[in-house]
């Protein structure tokens, strides 16, 4: 999660400590759960959940508001 509510999905990749940058990446418009973000990392997308993908983010990581591993088993 970013800073101004902006929760992005993608694979981290850290250059240096000035940038931090989510290849494959989508920004998650609907969550589509009845468990909030946890459910999402754990289980992967819903029927409901909205992504739009964007190729890839990069921000500072003082940007950083949450960091939450997702389930790598290809739910993702």
């Amino acid at each position: 999660m970013l800073q101004r509510g902006w929760v992005v999905v993608g694979h981290l990749v850290q250059d240096d400590a000035e940038k931090v940058r989510l290849e494959g990446a989508s920004v998650i418009r609907q969550w589509g759960t009845t468990r909030g973000l946890g459910q999402l990392a754990l289980e992967g997308p819903t029927k409901q959940t909205q992504l739009d993908p964007c190729g890839f983010v990069e921000t500072h990581p003082v940007a950083i508001v949450l960091r939450m591993p997702c389930s790598s088993e290809g739910k993702w």
